[in-house]
């Protein structure tokens, strides 16, 4: 027992330096394990120590023993966002995208972290309503909600975050009207750093307030498609000169569209398509970048086509389908030298079409079905998609041409080609770098582009600008980027798998995966021009570390019984080691002849040992065989009498004298 004292008190020693000496500050450290504890799939090195900042957490950045940044992007963490977080007082950065399995709605304390930059929670499952203490993050800068199943209202409080300029709260089930500040509440009209309001595809309703809007505002994106929008477009919007992308489709929005927009000079989409809009056509002569515009689907004055189809140089896209339009087709507008698609279906277009002799190089797609063409001249230049079933003119003459189909040849969409890699091909999960040729894991996902310029995705040379452009800023090895099956979805956004490969290996790290997670997540990231706002949502990864050998249950039913007996086993050692000991005791303590003879029995019972000769001094021997007295006689021999009888019991220990007694 003596000798485990020892340890037990260098063992608590020992735990008393390691808390004194960790590195991280003892709150951040607290609420850190609290996580760990809340989360499953942390990463690793979260389980190998408590001391976050001083054994480096992979995802936790530290400054002087404080956590600042929280990064965990595509680690497949399952569990809530609990209340513990608010302890990370020091924290600027927090970003938890793309991980599926975080569910449960978001902590009030979240307004606690007073020192936020970045908050990231796009691509999860959370869900309830966005906390009004997030209006408490006045350094707030970036804050991206995205793609989560959040409800409820957007909080008024929001507008309180006066350095914002990224809000994106799209891809939700919010509800109710676009709140604006008044003398008791905050209001979105008063982030005038914003530069993006993404609120697309949500429940949202009611009008859009014109006091929402103003000439002090710097937004270049408006995205409100996909909501429940009521009553009139404000002219209010024409103010924000600085806009480029303005997405007001798929509302129930009616009235004329105020004159003022063509005033918004650095707009490349205007997309108005599915309202309920009447009155003239607006006139767009004054938005000279317009790349794409979509008026779809409205009720507009019966009227022949505008003069701006003729006058807009930059235009790429024309669509305007069931758009009550009459009359000729202006000629000049498939000679527009970025012209790609014009797509003017279920019109009343009359006369003849006459595309000209001068048709612009890019053109890929006039679709005029179900209008009131009667002939049309074309000419041999032009060896690309026309559609005119519907029209008069498929009953006549060229009937059996491919106009008159609706399934005419075109080429496939763009992907990256692996042609260089032949037939070969690789095991489940694993895909064909297009750089190597070698089988690897990538990291893939879902690009999405919510207003790119362009609408053909046959053009090589668009997408390999994206494929150079993610390799260079993602700093991934030259051609380790693939691009496949490119659509335009439902909601008319340019969707693109994305798959990028590891440089090395068959794996990502974790320190690769986050880093590219946030850049994307974080828009660090920024593509071609022509692609305009993007958002991406990652598939789960899955780490080396997951991937081991698979074990069928037969294996893992043996090794348990073998382990069942080992177990057993050493109890049976231990309990006969347990009686062999006592035994020996036993033994020994038989084969002592003498008895204890120290005080408290505190000896060997062995004999006693003798230290050498000792001296004693007259009076000691006097005082011991009682002054010399003749009862302590105990014979004589040739020498005289001998006086003492076992007159002293003199002991030593250690060199110390125990007891002297007499007999």
């Amino acid at each position: 027992m003596a000798s485990v004292r020892p340890l037990f008190f260098l063992a608590f020693f020992l735990a008393g330096f390691r808390v004194i000496s960790s590195f991280t500050d003892f709150n951040d450290a607290a609420v850190l394990r609290s996580l760990k504890e809340n989360w499953e799939n942390v990463p690793p090195s979260w389980k190998k120590s408590d001391d976050p900042c001083g054994t480096h957490w992979e995802g936790v950045t530290c400054n002087n023993s404080r956590v600042t940044a929280l990064g965990l992007s595509t680690m497949s963490l399952k569990g809530k966002l609990e209340g513990d977080i608010g302890g990370l007082t020091e924290l600027r950065s927090l970003d938890l995208s793309f991980n599926q399995d975080l569910t449960g709605s978001l902590s009030p304390r979240l307004g606690d972290l007073q020192k936020l930059n970045i908050l990231i929670l796009a691509g999860c499952s959370f869900s309830g309503s966005i906390p009004e203490q997030l209006g408490n993050l006045k350094e707030l800068s970036f804050l991206a909600l995205n793609s989560n199943n959040f409800t409820g209202r957007i909080p008024p409080s929001l507008g309180n975050l006066s350095n914002l300029y990224w809000l994106d709260l799209a891809d939700n089930q919010l509800t109710g009207p676009l709140p604006i500040s008044s003398p008791n509440s905050s209001g979105l009209n008063q982030l005038l750093k914003a530069k993006h309001f993404h609120f697309n595809k949500n429940k949202l309703s009611g009008p859009i307030p014109p006091e929402l809007f103003s000439p002090e505002m710097v937004l270049i994106h408006i995205l409100f498609d996909g909501n429940q929008f009521t009553g009139t477009i404000p002219s209010t919007i024409g103010l924000v000169r600085t806009l480029e992308v303005l997405r007001l489709d798929r509302n129930s929005l009616e009235g004329r569209v105020p004159s003022n927009l063509n005033n918004l000079t650095n707009i490349n989409e205007l997309n108005l398509a599915y309202n309920k809009l009447s009155g003239p056509i607006p006139d767009l002569r004054g938005m000279v970048n317009l790349d794409y515009v979509d008026l779809s689907n409205n009720s507009f004055t019966p009227s022949e086509a505008p003069l701006w189809f003729s006058t807009l140089p930059s235009l790429t896209t024309l669509v305007m389908e069931f758009g009550s339009l009459q009359g000729p087709v202006p000629e000049k507008l498939f000679s527009f030298p970025q012209i790609e698609q014009v797509k003017l279906r279920n019109n009343a277009f009359n006369e003849t079409l006459s595309m000209g002799t001068s048709v612009g190089p890019q053109l890929q797609l006039v679709d005029l079905q179900n209008n009131q063409i009667s002939s049309v001249t074309v000419g041999s230049e032009y060896k690309n998609t026309l559609i005119l079933v519907g029209n008069p003119v498929c009953t006549t003459g060229i009937s059996n041409t491919n106009f008159c189909q609706l399934q005419q040849q075109s080429k496939k969409p763009y992907s990256t080609s692996l042609a260089n890699c032949g037939s070969k091909s690789c095991p489940a999960e694993q895909k064909l770098s297009p750089q190597s040729c070698d089988c690897a894991y990538p990291y893939e996902g879902t690009l999405y582009f919510r207003a790119p310029s362009f609408r053909e995705l046959t053009n090589v040379n668009i997408f390999h600008s994206l494929e150079m452009s993610l390799w260079t800023k993602l700093d991934l090895t030259p051609g380790s980027v693939s691009l496949q099956d490119p659509l335009f979805n439902e909601d008319d956004y340019l969707q693109v798998h994305l798959a990028l490969f590891p440089s090395t290996g068959k794996y990502f790290n974790r320190s690769e995966i986050l880093r590219i997670g946030f850049e994307l997540s974080n828009q660090t990231y920024k593509p071609p021009e022509e692609f305009g706002p993007y958002y991406f949502i990652a598939s789960p990864y899955v780490f080396q570390e997951h991937k081991g050998v698979s074990i069928s249950s037969g294996v893992v039913a043996g090794i348990a019984i073998g382990c069942t007996f080992l177990v057993l086993g050493l109890v049976v050692v231990v309990v006969y080691a347990i009686r062999q000991k006592k035994r020996a005791e036993k033994a020994i303590g038989m084969s002592k002849p003498f008895a204890s003879w120290a005080q408290s029995g505190k000896d060997s019972g062995g004999a006693p040992q003798l230290k050498g000769a000792r001296w004693f001094s007259y009076d000691e021997l006097r005082k011991c065989t009682n002054n010399f007295s003749e009862s302590n006689e105990i014979g004589s021999g040739g020498y005289g009498k001998v006086k003492f009888q076992a007159c002293c019991l003199l002991l030593y220990m250690s060199g110390k004298l125990l007891q002297v007694s007499p007999l």
